[in-house]
């Protein structure tokens, strides 16, 4: 564990739940608008703390995108987000900034590979360009008073190009950090993570900025996923991004593996003791629902099983 960072047993880890976005880019079915206000209306109710609607991209690009901005003001009202629970949105240029900002996002989340060609297919641009475009486009998001999290992507390896070094990483966080943004997640987006990597790569980034506010964001592309969060865990990263039912993965990576499951993670922290508030049966449904709308087997093992506490009885 990271020898600055508190016991897991005495932190309050912060769940951001990312399925209407990682989750569903993959799907070639599209999901309808109304189909979409119910599942967030779902989400809302569980008592997750953020919830990332979608992504302004082109809908030619990724067609299960193209209702963002008409979600987002459905619930920018209390009368359709009663809890309060923030709003994300990934933005990757100017235009997408602009659209969030005239729609109500709360949290602005853009990124910046650390692979060169994961980062010319996902935003057509070199890594040094992408991270001068988005720091600015940070700058804006916040002068308008908005949230904003930075995220080094493909942080742990790449599915086109392999091992990514982390001084590489590294040096991506430190130009977020010395323009003053605290909020960074690092991404496993091809899902190439161990456990040993995550703790080091986050540790590192800590060393860096005690205050950083570290997230972590894992696909389960090998099945390390559920591993590498209790690593960063331990290394002291305090929000984590998951998808109900384990849907997603990048299009734009070699191979797209889904996210890690959020009732698997929430049932993990409820077995240590932790965010008893998270109401895992209602994101179990959720998860079954979803499975029952796509018709197929979806990628998590809670919502098949059961929680353990529903089986062992004392």
């Amino acid at each position: 564990m990271n020898a600055g960072a508190p016991s897991p047993a005495a932190r309050k880890f912060r769940l951001h739940e990312v399925g209407l976005r990682d989750g569903l880019q993959m799907e070639p079915q599209v999901v309808p608008l109304a189909q979409k206000i119910r599942w967030t209306e779902a989400l809302l109710a569980t008592g997750v703390d953020l919830v990332q609607l979608g992504s302004f991209v082109h809908p030619d690009k990724v067609p299960q995108m193209a209702d963002t901005d008409a979600l987002f003001r459905h619930f920018s009202t209390p009368e359709h987000n009663p809890h309060d629970v923030v709003l994300s949105g990934l933005v990757l240029n100017e235009k997408g900034l602009a659209r969030g900002l005239d729609c109500g996002v709360g949290l602005f989340c853009m990124g910046v590979s650390a692979s060169e060609t994961h980062s010319r297919k996902n935003t057509g641009m070199t890594i040094a360009k992408a991270t001068a475009r988005i720091m600015a486009m940070a700058r804006t998001a916040t002068g308008e008073g908005k949230r904003v999290q930075l995220s080094v992507q493909s942080a742990f390896g790449c599915g086109f190009e392999g091992p990514v070094q982390p001084e590489r990483v590294l040096s991506i966080v430190s130009q977020f950090l010395d323009a003053g943004f605290r909020s960074i997640s690092l991404a496993d987006t091809a899902g190439l993570a161990t456990p040993t990597q995550v703790a080091e790569l986050f540790g590192a980034v800590l060393a860096q900025d005690k205050n950083v506010e570290c997230t972590g964001h894992f696909h389960n592309t090998y099945g390390l996923g559920m591993a590498n969060c209790c690593a960063a865990l331990e290394a002291g990263v305090q929000c984590f991004e998951s998808a109900v039912a384990g849907l997603g993965g990048c299009p734009f990576t070699k191979v797209a593996g889904g996210n890690v499951c959020t009732e698997d993670l929430v049932h993990y922290w409820q077995r240590m003791g932790q965010r008893p508030e998270i109401d895992l049966s209602k994101l179990v449904a959720l998860a079954r629902e979803m499975s029952r709308y796509f018709n197929r087997e979806l990628p998590g093992l809670v919502h098949k099983i059961a929680p353990v506490a529903t089986l062992v009885r004392p």
